[in-house]
């Protein structure tokens, strides 16, 4: 059985999070797929961090091994990506920093599929993706009992993205029901909110805490985004300017995280 995360730590400690991402500027090299690229940096400029995107074999192992967390979204799954992951995960893993995998469309592709299972082999400190994703890769439904084993399996955290996030190291599990619906409408939102958990996991030690501080502030800022904007277009906008001016006294009041 899971233990619950406690509500008011997690708050809590989400605002300590975004105090040391707008303290300590974090560098969070990103691969990611082109559609993502600029909303991506974005996100996380707005936050106060460093991102950085280059895929040169000449280049990415300096420039993971130069940052404080790494990255790797499938989204765009072509051969230029799929060589600068070997090389950057050997740099990650080298300099032992923390890294996120994003398994987009796995559900669509076997070789994707095959490279996400091999790649959760090599120690991602947290896998963030959403239910179809979760079923290739696990042959089962996202039930609490199968985040666990699937988490434990991998030694790895599962922030699942759903209309309510949930959060699974293998002992502790949260829900988090933050967001709007218009972050659906949006091209990589999920995979900026990605990039924001690599950023939090330079930030927080604790895997668990740092992968739903980042699935609350991405989730508040949504919601903050959704009052001001009138459709798919201003909301990215908004969300921009909601990360930037998002702190810790939104979070709070905003934050609906249970057990």
């Amino acid at each position: 059985m899971q233990a619950p995360a406690a509500p008011n730590a997690m708050a809590q400690t989400a605002c300590a999070v975004l105090d040391r991402l707008r303290g300590q500027a974090p560098r969070v090299h990103c691969i990611t797929n082109t559609v993502a690229q600029n909303f991506t940096a974005n996100a996380l400029l707005a936050l106060g961090c460093v991102p950085s995107m280059t895929l040169s074999p000449e280049e990415i192992a300096g420039f993971v091994a130069g940052s404080d967390a790494l990255l790797v979204n499938l989204g765009t799954f072509d051969a230029e990506r799929r060589q600068a992951t070997e090389l950057a995960v050997q740099a990650a893993r080298a300099a032992a920093l923390p890294w996120v995998l994003d398994p987009v469309f796995v559900e669509r592709s076997l070789p994707r599929a095959g490279f996400a299972r091999a790649l959760i082999q090599r120690g991602p400190r947290a896998v963030r993706l959403n239910r179809a994703e979760f079923v290739t890769l696990a042959g089962a439904d996202p039930t609490p009992g199968e985040l666990a084993a699937f988490a434990r399996g991998g030694k790895t955290v599962v922030g699942l993205s759903g209309e309510t996030d949930i959060v699974a190291d293998g002992e502790r599990l949260a829900r988090i029901a933050n967001g709007h619906p218009l972050m659906a409408r949006v091209t990589a939102m999920g995979c900026a909110a990605s990039a924001v958990t690599a950023a939090c996991l330079a930030a927080e030690r604790d895997a668990f805490m740092a992968a739903a501080a980042a699935m609350l502030i991405v989730g508040v800022a949504g919601e903050i985004a959704g009052e001001q904007a009138r459709g798919p277009g201003s909301f990215a906008t908004a969300m921009i300017d909601a990360l930037y001016g998002l702190d810790g006294g939104a979070l709070k009041h905003h934050a609906r995280v249970t057990p």
